[in-house]
């Protein structure tokens, strides 16, 4: 904004009353609000309106006397508004707008670049836990295959450990008892060797033991004909009943035990046969002094 005025040369400069520094204060506000509004506008509108204002006077004035009270003290002078920024050609703005844009797809196409390096390398790492994984299960699986063929060994060695000492122990008490066989035939052969002249049997006798293993044909009837007349029973009963009694001896043929085996059914003859055997005490040895113990006796009524 620029102030222009025709005074002669040597004119003190007149003194500016209030009124015109009012009007001057709000003439230069509305200068500035239109400036402002211009600039904000200038980027939307293909052409801007330069706007410069004068002020001028044709004539100088001079101004009325000072009244004689004081004047009130004037306002501070008003900064000039900065001069509005000169717009900028149609052609530089495209290629403002351009290069913006162009700034702007690099920009994405280098957040895209690295979102996908950042995937990839997220990628990646996610492949090389998945086999780092993979391989601590391969190990692991290893590992547990050759604890249980260890273990399998193991038990194979302890079956086989085990096995070898029973077939040991088996071969011992097979050498043992083969010897214990053959002691014991040694041992027969020589009692048979050492006791021939001490045989029991008759002279038509084909046995090579010293005493018959049982007893003689007539044990049985000196035995009954020891226990007979012991027998008091004088019931009269059908029939014929038997009754049998195991009797046990001691070595010189004493009775020391005896039980009715088989029940004749008839109580007063079972009682009868068990009472002369208490009777009897002792019964005869066999011919070679042996007793058989123990040993069934069968007692009848009418026999």
């Amino acid at each position: 904004m620029q102030t222009t005025a025709e005074r002669p040369e040597f004119t003190p400069p007149p003194e500016g009353g209030w009124s015109r520094s009012v009007g001057l204060a709000v003439l230069a506000h509305l200068v500035l609000v239109l400036a402002l509004s211009w600039g904000l506008k200038w980027k939307h509108d293909d052409e801007s309106v330069a706007v410069e204002a004068e002020l001028w006077a044709s004539t100088p004035q001079q101004a009325a006397p000072k009244p004689v009270e004081a004047p009130p003290a004037p306002p501070p002078p008003q900064p000039a508004p900065p001069p509005p920024a000169p717009a900028p050609a149609p052609a530089q703005r495209d290629a403002e707008i351009a290069l913006q844009q162009e700034k702007e797809r690099q920009e994405q196409e280098k957040a895209k670049q690295e979102a996908e390096a950042e995937r990839q390398r997220q990628a990646a790492a996610d492949k090389r836990k998945r086999e780092e994984e993979a391989r601590r299960k391969e190990e692991a699986r290893k590992q547990e295959q050759e604890r249980e063929q260890e273990r399998q060994l193991a038990e194979k060695r302890k079956r086989e450990a085990e096995e070898k000492r029973k077939e040991e122990q088996q071969a011992k008490a097979r050498a043992k008892q083969e010897e214990q066989r053959r002691e014991k035939i040694r041992e027969e052969q020589m009692a048979r060797i050492q006791g021939l002249a001490g045989a029991t049997g008759p002279r038509e006798a084909t046995g090579t033991a010293i005493r018959s293993a049982g007893p003689s044909s007539g044990y049985a009837g000196r035995i009954r004909a020891r226990v007979k007349p012991n027998i008091v029973f004088t019931d009269d009963i059908p029939g014929n009943p038997t009754a049998v009694v195991e009797v046990r001896l001691a070595p010189d043929g004493t009775i020391v035990g005896k039980r009715i085996v088989k029940s004749s059914g008839v109580r007063t003859w079972d009682d009868a046969v068990l009472r002369a055997l208490d009777r009897t005490e002792v019964l005869p040895r066999d011919v070679d002094g042996r007793v058989v113990t123990p040993m069934e006796l069968v007692f009848r009524p009418k026999d």
